[in-house]
């Protein structure tokens, strides 16, 4: 999605040259900042500047709302709305949009309850259905989801799940022992539910990419690739939570980040089989970076995309598992199955023959391809002399022509 987005003005397209970057200025007709790689200009008025300086409190939170009804915000509104449908912002990507115009409005630094309920307030008028719980101190801000999110705060309301945007704001709380009591607030029309599903990831300016070198070797033949990656995706998926297998297997890379890759990739496997060119993306995701366990590597569990494991220099078996399985749906598109054990996540595919030991689920059998380094050198068909008698779980079950 290469937007130059124009609403009040004209945009002109900044090419690579130093000090090209849209900085983020307001002046009172509009904003006018950078979205990844993006310019945007938004109608503002200066009425949307509601104060929210007194005690935190429902009847505090109800009177800013009553407020801001009163103020000019619709222009920006349906700005925000038609950037999102034109362009298709995954609502992931729309809810960093919001919190970027939220920053400009009410910066997160001087009054984070004033920041969290602009969040909450452009979010419901573009139609989701949001709320807030309090105490006497803190602000935590839902939103309503039929997804499989999991390791931040939920609850279930009216049958409906309701999932915590801002927990990672507060570190951890303590739910026994302090109590948090809703906001009766009603939104007419904010009934959409919110989805963490990413199909696309923006297409950023070329110039904001960099080089990384990856060097492995598959049976004594050594390789040297040159990937370009966004440190920008690190910023989109910061505070992503952990989704189900479904959603997390199916992030795409980003546009320059795929032209890097895949196309090189293809051209080494050409000429190979089937199995050998399978064979050749496995050792590639297994010997391509270090192995080390995300509490190691970053203090705790955090799955990593695709793009995400390209970028660091280590990952684990979940993150090698979703780069190996993107790889094989991306140029084979092959049937897969991921198998997930009380410590490992490992993936099987379905060959025309299987290989070695196979998997036998739902009547098709699938062959172990371990995308993560191990004590032995497997080849395709083979599992760990650790896990052979270890139970498993089929997670996640991909067929050509899944959406």
């Amino acid at each position: 999605m290469k937007l130059h987005f124009i609403i009040l003005s004209l945009v002109i397209a900044f090419g690579c040259k130093p000090g090209s970057s849209i900085a983020q200025t307001v002046d009172p007709a509009a904003f006018h900042f950078d979205f990844y790689g993006d310019s945007i200009d938004l109608p503002y008025d200066p009425s949307l500047q509601v104060p929210f300086d007194q005690p935190l409190s429902a009847e505090a939170i109800q009177s800013f709302r009553k407020a801001l009804d009163g103020t000019g915000y619709q222009p920006m509104v349906a700005a925000l709305r038609k950037y999102q449908e034109q362009y298709k912002l995954d609502d992931w990507l729309y809810y960093q949009l919001i919190r970027k115009t939220a920053q400009l409005i009410s910066p997160k630094a001087e009054n984070y309850t004033r920041y969290t309920l602009y969040k909450w307030f452009l979010l419901t008028e573009s139609g989701y259905n949001a709320t807030l719980n309090i105490d006497s101190s803190k602000i935590l801000f839902y939103v309503q989801s039929d997804e499989n999110i999991y390791e931040i705060p939920s609850h279930i309301r009216d049958g409906k799940q309701f999932v915590c945007l801002n927990y990672h704001d507060y570190g951890s709380i303590d739910f026994d022992r302090e109590k948090f009591n809703e906001v009766s607030l009603n939104v007419p029309n904010a009934e959409k539910a919110f989805s963490y599903k990413i199909t696309q990831l923006p297409n950023f300016t070329a110039c904001d990419y960099q080089e990384k070198d990856l060097r492995f070797n598959v049976y004594d033949n050594a390789y040297q690739f040159k990937v370009k990656l966004n440190p920008q995706v690190q910023s989109i998926f910061a505070n992503y939570p952990t989704v189900d297998y479904a959603s997390y297997f199916n992030i795409p890379l980003s546009r320059e980040t795929y032209s890097s890759l895949i196309p090189l990739l293809r051209q080494n496997i050409k000429g190979l089989n089937t199995k050998n060119g399978v064979d050749y993306l496995m050792r590639f995701t297994r010997y391509a970076f270090l192995f080390e366990p995300d509490t190691q590597n970053f203090g705790k569990e955090k799955r990593l995309t695709p793009e995400q494991t390209l970028f660091y220099e280590h990952s684990d078996c979940e993150d090698r598992a979703a780069l190996f399985f993107y790889l094989v749906k991306e140029i084979y598109n092959l049937p897969m199955i991921v198998l997930s054990y009380p410590k490992h996540i490992t993936i099987a595919v379905k060959f025309s023959t299987p290989f070695g030991k196979s998997v036998v689920y739902k009547g098709q059998r699938y062959s172990v391809c371990e995308p993560t380094p191990q004590k032995e050198d497997l080849p395709i068909g083979q599992v760990s002399h650790e896990l052979r008698r270890i139970a498993y779980e089929v997670v996640y079950a991909y067929s050509p022509g899944d959406k």
